[in-house]
């Protein structure tokens, strides 16, 4: 029996339980693993709240990212060269509700293994791919972000915003943050960020044509959307490139067809399926991320580390946005 975190119903996060549930036999293509950490990322919440783009199946397992150890191989993942008792991270490649990492053991395709280097932690190592997949995915990969170009990074203190700013100033981008905290101002600069708008205080228009001389954001990577798009296509220089990768604003996405227009801007829906599920995409994500890991480069943001048995209370804290960086959960 191995303990998992399963949900039976939609809804908050009280849904969530730990329960014991017999093993599986592993399909050739499969892996068991020792879970020693999890990162937590608005995915999950979502699926449990029945507003992901993938369905769960009920009763649903749940969770992208983990680290630990293999316990068990199948015959064809066994071929991949990984052995049983090596240090894993499980990157997010699959469906969750049917390989959910939240538990002591989990069951993930074999593809979905990575090695990760020695000057990680467990709990680092599990906090590594869902973030810098999908800021790569759109900055570097489809957005072809270049030196000197301007980006502009909303909800800048998530980890895949961390992500962002890493990755544009390793390449020499100039990035502006958003963040709705005058307390996580400081935060986003001393991480790499060359200017941060409180947009509750400030007018995000105004200060991105001040800071950019009037030239506006070269790259926007967007984790709001709602109301916030007009303003961001404002922003936006001439055929700059959008990417809206989540949906934090609760409230219906105008699009901006008068600026868009004038401006020629790309306006992209953006998921990290799209460099996951293309093999030639994904090798390529996985050998700029792991060559940024070994030099320094790329060093996850850690926010705050809950254990398994405050799964519930570490969902609630991500709803609360409060977060500057990565939540993780300790898996003992």
């Amino acid at each position: 029996m191995a303990k998992i975190v399963r949900f039976h119903e939609l809804g908050s996060a009280d849904v969530l339980k730990i329960e014991d549930v017999p093993d599986e036999p592993l399909a050739p293509d499969e892996a068991r693993i020792k879970v020693r950490a999890i990162g937590l990322n608005r995915a999950e919440v979502l699926l449990r709240q029945g507003r992901y783009l993938e369905r769960p199946r009920l009763p649903s397992r749940i969770g992208y990212e983990a680290s630990g150890e293999i316990l068990e191989l199948g015959a064809e993942a066994a071929r991949l060269g990984f052995r049983v008792g090596e240090k894993i991270s499980v990157m997010p490649c699959f469906s969750m509700t049917r390989y959910g990492v939240y538990g002591r053991e989990a069951v993930v395709p074999a593809r979905a293994l990575a090695r990760y280097p020695d000057s990680l932690s467990e709990v680092e190592a599990a906090a590594v791919w869902m973030q810098y997949l999908t800021a790569y995915g759109a900055l570097i990969e489809i957005g072809k972000l270049q030196k000197n170009e301007w980006l502009l990074v909303t909800a800048a203190s998530s980890s895949v915003g961390y992500s962002a700013i890493q990755l544009a100033k390793n390449i020499g981008v100039k990035v502006i943050g958003t963040t709705r905290s005058t307390a996580k101002r400081e935060l986003l600069l001393e991480a790499g960020a060359d200017h941060v708008i409180v947009t509750d205080e400030q007018n995000l228009r105004q200060e991105v044509s001040s800071f950019t001389g009037g030239h506006g954001a070269d790259v926007i990577f967007d984790a709001v959307a709602g109301p916030i798009m007009a303003d961001l296509a404002v922003a936006a220089a001439y055929q700059a490139r959008i990417f809206i990768y989540g949906a934090l604003s609760l409230q219906t996405t105008v699009f901006p067809l008068q600026t868009a227009l004038r401006k020629g801007l790309s306006i992209n829906g953006y998921t990290m399926f799209q460099i996951v599920d293309d093999e030639e995409r994904f090798k390529r994500a996985r050998d700029y991320i792991y060559a940024g890991l070994a030099d320094g480069t790329l060093k996850p943001v850690i926010d705050k580390v809950f254990a398994l048995e405050e799964i519930v209370e570490a969902q609630k804290y991500m709803e609360t946005n409060q977060q500057n960086g990565k939540i993780m959960v300790r898996v003992d």
